[in-house]
């Protein structure tokens, strides 16, 4: 079985754009092409999922997402940091043009983006990660079943904020009550990191400790 790290793409591994299509635009964060060398090196497969809504709304077509990735990939190969696959959601349920707008299974915190990984992978979800600046990432990654990682750049620092405001806190995938109510499952995250580089030493150290996803809120 093979190990896989998930990641979101906009404000994980590039600064946050908005509706960012234009190769022109992108921006590597500091330090990403390290992280990711750093986890290929460790075994691990790296796969971009990333909701495109640009798309549904029609400021851009598939073609320009793909286009964008194989640029993409290739600043990250130079730096031995490739990634293995994009999967990338095109709709909207509400904000969608034609056959765009709908309610699918694959933008997150739906799993159909991991679903698809596995049709390339097999997958070992007790080894594998999903990474990313949002607590719908992270609601994605326990919905598929592995372990998850909130991130700072991007919208990190505010989602984190907001969660730790909605008292949410894990504690083996259990939730805290809260005025009596228990609250929804997504907030919850394993580890915490500034950047994807201390995500990614983060996730090294628990694996070479031996360590699963318990500790969370590290």
């Amino acid at each position: 079985m093979e190990k896989v790290i998930f990641l979101d793409r906009d404000g994980t591994l590039n600064e946050e754009v908005n509706y960012l299509h234009r190769k022109e635009d992108l921006r590597l964060l500091p330090g990403v092409p390290e992280a990711l060398k750093k986890l290929r090196d460790a075994g691990y497969k790296l796969v971009v999922i990333t909701n495109q809504a640009g798309v549904a709304r029609g400021y851009y077509n598939e073609e320009d997402v793909e286009e964008l990735h194989r640029y993409m990939n290739g600043l990250l190969a130079e730096q031995g940091g490739q990634i293995d696959a994009f999967f990338y959601c095109p709709h909207h349920p509400e904000h969608g043009i034609g056959r765009y707008k709908k309610a699918c299974h694959c933008r997150k915190p739906e799993t159909g983006m991991f679903e698809r990984a596995q049709e390339l992978f097999d997958i070992d979800k007790e080894a594998s990660w999903m990474i990313g600046d949002k607590l719908i990432d992270v609601e994605a990654g326990r919905r598929y079943g592995v372990s998850t990682a909130l991130v700072g750049t991007g919208y990190g620092r505010a989602e984190r904020q907001k969660a730790e405001e909605d008292k949410c806190a894990g504690d083996g995938g259990k939730l805290k009550a809260a005025a009596g109510n228990l609250r929804q499952e997504k907030c919850l995250y394993d580890i915490y990191a500034e950047t994807l580089n201390e995500a990614a030493d983060k996730i090294l150290r628990r694996e070479a400790d031996g360590g699963g996803a318990s500790g969370r809120w590290r």
